[in-house]
């Protein structure tokens, strides 16, 4: 895990924020060390490992929940680590299940190239770090790594989410969304670039503004296969700060992934074809130069 900025806690000591405790527990999971069926520490030994208020752990948990990491969550005890879902490649699976497999195949390619449209970085930033600890141990030796990312401009009115009530570029729903857009596409940016610097990669990541909300995500990898999922929309309450925000969003993590590849047959290789089509107007014609910041 790449921590790109520092959190400190009351006392002084090293905090972490509930996607950093969510992204170290995975890491736990995939190695092995957490293994199908073993119980998580409780919140208070979390909470005491982490140096954070048990509210983070809470929040870092319902990432690892949402990402079907974990079984029998409830307030009576600690949840159970879930079990890892057969693989598959014919049949759709969640994001946040289905996406890392198929990135982790992409980047054994010499060649890698990636683009995708998206709401948020947050699901491409946790499943891309299966591929990159790969090459890290010297699994994956990809030459070249490019990667492009649509994402919606921070300077229209977003479909979703919005608030139940109300609107604008002012609301703290609006406020989330950007602080969330910007901070994961940092993260996700300096964990590929970090790649020139450690193994001399030819790396290139690049973002462009939508000037719309995409109501589907697609990730495009290397011209031989696309992954699509519709945005589902429910309304749905998030603490953030000293509030709790009402709000129509999207769980983009649960969104179930179709994939479609040029090797399965015409009507996936004109899909692949026309995807890539797509995306490439858009990227070279009504979308914008995009800094994260």
């Amino acid at each position: 895990m790449v921590v790109t900025q520092e959190n400190v806690a009351v006392n002084g000591s090293r905090s972490f924020s509930p996607q950093e405790i969510a992204d170290a527990l995975r890491d736990r999971i995939r190695t092995g060390d957490l293994k199908a069926g073993d119980r998580l520490p409780t919140q208070a030994d979390l909470a005491e490992e982490f140096g954070v208020e048990r509210g983070a752990v809470r929040q870092a948990l319902k990432l690892l929940q949402e990402a079907d990491l974990l079984t029998n969550v409830s307030k009576g005890s600690p949840p159970r680590i879930a079990e890892p879902p057969a693989p598959t490649h014919g049949e759709p699976q969640p994001t946040m299940v289905g996406l890392a497999p198929r990135l982790t195949e992409a980047f054994s390619a010499p060649d890698v190239r990636i683009d995708v449209v998206c709401h948020t970085a947050e699901t491409l930033m946790v499943a891309i770090g299966e591929p990159l600890r790969q090459i890290h141990q010297g699994r994956l030796r990809p030459e070249s790594i490019k990667v492009r990312i649509l994402v919606p401009s921070r300077e229209i009115t977003l479909a979703f989410p919005v608030p139940v009530e109300g609107s604008g570029e002012d609301s703290p729903v609006h406020q989330r969304w950007l602080s969330m857009r910007n901070a994961q596409g940092q993260v996700l940016q300096h964990n590929l670039l970090a790649l020139r610097a450690t193994h001399g990669m030819d790396v290139k990541v690049t973002f462009r503004a939508l000037p719309f909300t995409p109501p589907v995500k697609l990730y495009l990898l290397n011209d031989q296969e696309a992954l699509l999922g519709y945005y589902l929309l429910t309304r749905r309450e998030e603490e953030y700060g000293s509030q709790t925000l009402d709000m129509y969003d999207a769980l983009g993590s649960k969104s179930l992934l179709f994939s479609f590849q040029r090797h399965a047959g015409e009507r996936d290789a004109a899909f692949v074809e026309q995807s890539q089509l797509w995306f490439d107007a858009l990227w070279e014609t009504i979308t914008t130069d995009l800094t994260l910041s």
